[in-house]
């Protein structure tokens, strides 16, 4: 082979590595196109990939495959959903589809216009890869196109789309905060705005919706959609993706992440296996907001600006923390669960010296009977507690055999010393409905015959956002209230009553039969 040949036949090798290197890139270019979540990480060394920007990337997926044409995705702040969303989507939906119109939005325009600044670099970075190029003239921040046809609009909402088309629309933050959104005239406002101008730039050849919010209020831009059109498991339109802070499947559903009742939601600047570090996280967000502000805020769980029973405000004074009061008579309260089905209302206090309740305890939580009554034995124990008040108008009988059974099962654990005897239980029955009960309690609060020993998110929340018509049942609220109606008898004014006391020794154990009987009886008994 001569010298010319050999030359000829290196060069032809070398074009064909470099077509096979340049096809091999282009294939892993289209791979990383599978969702906004994965081309981000592929292309931004920075980005952090996290169990729940897998969720969201496969849902945006979702609405570009057809699956759904309307999603709503509810996080807390800043967990990255508003740069997969806002950012990456927009771009990875120009480089599947050049030629299609996105639409950002958001309360102000300055958010907006930085979401398609951040979009535009990214065409101007990463575009080539993707056929994806500037139209030469297209300066203009707040509104620009590729050559292929496509672009983005950036814009604030109630403006800005007139003569507009869209095929992807983004909202990104409809309501600018609480007040905003609280505001009748401002959600009547946006909810026309959606109507009447945002739909009417959807095109027929493709259209989707995408919306990302903090729920502050019931009736907010999120509300009044799934009120209208309904969630995609209910035969309605919306794909709803809800990963609360802290998970609460027995109250929203099953979790997307699979998460169980008390799991931490992941963070980008946290590592997902360190659950330690992220429990500490959102407990400290939980334990520096406003209760309303948590639900809304961390939970997606927007709460109504009045309550039913109490303020927010009420509440913020009776808390103290004074350690100069002697506790006269301590006590724990238990408002029975369903079967799990619901919260179980466990709480603990005592009367002091100055003649006040003052609240000290709630590990209330969704449990089973053998759940609440262990978790009451536990507490009447960590309190020294001399009495336990249980409502029994599902079976006073079972209700104290659950109690007699887990204090047992404690001490043979060893969580209780075997030598301590078991506090009295009382059982209680209500006999009125729970706002008639609750009313007196939330007037001796008002008259500062109640306090808070501390910041009790859940329980407050409860007490300030409870209403009549709520389907929930508010153990919280049942079990505070029984604790209060034990603690200082002449607020009961008939409210509840004890049941009689016995005329004559009990026995003191049951047979396994009776045992078993009886929690059979006990668990068809409670269920509501």
């Amino acid at each position: 082979m001569s010298a010319r040949q050999a030359a000829e036949l290196g060069h032809r090798d070398d074009a064909t590595v470099y077509q096979r290197l340049r096809a091999a890139q282009r294939a892993m270019s289209r791979d990383l196109l599978r969702d906004p979540v994965t081309l981000a990480r592929g292309l931004d060394r920075t980005f952090r990939m996290r169990p729940h920007l897998r969720v969201i990337g496969e849902a945006l997926a979702g609405v570009e495959r057809g699956d759904y044409d309307r999603l709503m995705i509810f996080t807390p702040p800043q967990v990255g959903k508003s740069t997969v969303v806002g950012e990456w989507c927009p771009f990875w939906w120009l480089c599947l589809h050049p030629a299609d119109a996105v639409v950002v939005t958001s309360y102000g325009d300055d958010l907006a216009l930085r979401r398609g600044k951040t979009v535009r670099s990214y065409v101007e970075e990463y575009g080539d890869e993707y056929d994806l190029r500037m139209k030469p003239g297209s300066g203009a921040m707040q509104d620009w196109s590729v050559t292929s046809g496509g672009g983005v609009r950036s814009v604030s909402v109630g403006k800005g789309l007139t003569g507009h088309s869209a095929n992807l629309l983004i909202i990104d933050d409809p309501h600018k905060d609480r007040a905003d959104a609280e505001s009748d005239a401002s959600r009547n406002a946006l909810h026309d705005w959606y109507s009447s101008t945002a739909l009417k730039r959807l095109q027929p050849d493709r259209n989707a919706v995408v919306g990302i919010l903090t729920r502050w209020h019931p009736d907010d831009w999120a509300g009044r959609r799934l009120a209208e059109e309904g969630r995609v498991e209910d035969g309605g339109r919306w794909k709803v993706v809800h990963m609360p802070a802290i998970a609460n499947p027995s109250k929203f559903g099953p979790d997307p992440l699979g998460r169980t009742d008390g799991e931490p939601l992941p963070h980008p600047k946290i590592p997902t296996k360190n659950r330690r570090k992220l429990i500490a996280w959102w407990a400290d967000m939980k334990r520096t907001s406003i209760v309303r502000d948590w639900h809304s805020l961390a939970q997606g769980d927007p709460q109504p600006a009045e309550g039913a029973l109490v303020s927010e405000d009420l509440l913020r004074l009776i808390r103290d923390r004074d350690e100069g009061v002697t506790p006269q008579k301590i006590a724990v309260a238990i408002d029975p669960s369903g079967g799990g089905r619901d919260t179980a209302g466990v709480v603990g206090g005592y009367l002091g010296d100055d003649k006040r309740v003052w609240i000290t305890h709630d590990v209330s939580k969704a449990m089973s009977s053998a759940e609440w009554s262990t978790a009451a034995c536990l507490l009447a124990h960590e309190t020294n507690a001399s009495i336990i008040y249980v409502e029994w108008n599902f079976g006073r009988d079972m209700a104290v055999l659950a109690l007699s059974n887990s204090w047992e099962a404690a001490q043979r654990a060893g969580l209780i010393p075997a030598d301590v005897l078991m506090p009295a239980i009382t059982p209680v029955r209500a006999k009125q409905g729970k706002l008639l009960r609750a009313e007196p309690v939330a007037q001796l609060m008002v008259q500062d015959r109640v306090r808070l020993r501390g910041v009790f998110t859940d329980l407050e929340r409860e007490w300030s956002t409870w209403m009549p018509t709520d389907p929930d049942s508010p153990g919280r609220i049942d079990a505070s209230s029984i604790l209060v109606y034990g603690l200082i008898p002449e607020a009961n004014k008939g409210a509840i009553v004890h049941a009689p006391l016995p005329t004559a020794p009990q026995p003191g154990g049951v047979t396994a039969a009776e045992q078993s009987a009886a929690a059979g009886l006990y668990g068809r008994r409670i269920g509501r």
